[in-house]
């Protein structure tokens, strides 16, 4: 009797949200919690955490005991995910240092993988900080998706409660975007599966 092989299309894609402001104060907790709510409202993904403020990995890049430490608790769940979601404020037109800090202290683990970028900011919308990203990114042999969610004057953008004021236009860039990584996000790991990437 033939066993039955697992079928990876079935096998949700295991999303990364790399919250990337260490900064007193950020505003991008507000953002990240309506961002993992589409994320686990998606049937065929699974989202973790992965938060710069609690990987407090030093600027050397240089071996040390507490390199070491902090890479063990953050490399795993980087090297597991299939796919990530990055999200960035602009500070002084690119993106946060620890943000960068945690990039470099990684190769493989974003190789022949999607990245979605999300922003927030100013008058910008951070969108400065992706478009730099993307340079970064594809260093790294990573694809980085079209579609981005912007929130400009993020402050004012959400209410109270942490949800956009108006819904419908983040709500809909987002599910273009999510369906956008999803795609990729299969793509890339069935062809990991049947082929390593040598690039």
């Amino acid at each position: 009797m033939a066993m039955k092989t697992t079928d990876s299309t079935d096998t949700p894609v295991r999303v990364a949200l790399v919250v990337g402001s260490n900064r007193e104060g950020r505003f991008g907790s507000v953002v990240a919690d309506w961002l993992l709510e589409r994320l686990r409202a998606r049937d065929g993904m699974e989202a973790e955490v992965v938060d710069v403020a609690e990987a407090p990995l030093p600027t050397t890049l240089s071996p040390s005991p507490e390199a070491a430490e902090a890479l063990a608790a953050v490399t795993p769940r980087l090297a597991a995910a299939d796919a990530f979601v990055v999200l960035t404020p602009e500070y002084n037109h690119s993106y946060p240092a620890g943000l960068k800090n945690l990039i470099d202290w990684h190769y493989g683990e974003w190789r022949a993988k999607p990245v979605a970028l999300v922003s927030y900011g100013g008058l910008a919308g951070g969108l400065r900080a992706v478009e730099h990203l993307r340079q970064v990114f594809a260093e790294l042999h990573a694809v980085t998706v079209r579609d981005t969610v912007s929130f400009h004057n993020a402050h004012g953008a959400f209410d109270d409660r942490g949800r956009p004021k108006d819904r419908t236009g983040p709500d809909a860039a987002a599910k273009v975007m999510l369906d956008q990584l999803e795609w990729w996000a299969r793509a890339l790991r069935e062809a990991r599966e049947k082929r390593p990437y040598g690039g």
